[in-house]
């Protein structure tokens, strides 16, 4: 299913620049933005013309149609993700991030001590 949601499309972004391991600032300069206007987009806060997406899109490496589709309709019986994983962490509040990534660190120190 097509979106343009901004936020969303923020948040596909930013777990794209997660999985290259590029900053912001980075993904700004290559895509020829602010660092500012870059980071604004990924919240979701601006919308962008399609030659800023398109630049943006060649900079992380990624079809523009795998950021604007949304692939969970596509793909409900594989569960969720590490990229609806981002998607959710990022959405959430600072304070709500660091309680879901200390519930994620003990499930994780669980898992070693089996």
């Amino acid at each position: 299913m097509l979106e343009y949601d901004l936020y969303k499309l923020g948040n596909r972004l930013f777990c794209y620049r997660k999985k290259t391991g590029m900053t912001q600032i980075e993904v700004a300069e290559k895509a020829g933005i602010s660092d500012r206007t870059y980071a604004e987009i990924e919240r979701g806060t601006v919308n962008m013309r399609i030659e800023t997406f398109i630049k943006i899109c060649n900079t992380l490496q990624v079809l523009p149609n795998d950021v604007l589709m949304d692939k969970s309709m596509e793909n409900d019986s594989e569960g969720i993700g590490q990229d609806e994983l981002f998607l959710l962490l990022n959405g959430c509040s600072e304070k709500h991030r660091r309680n879901a990534l200390k519930i994620m660190s003990a499930f994780f120190s669980s898992l070693r001590e089996e």
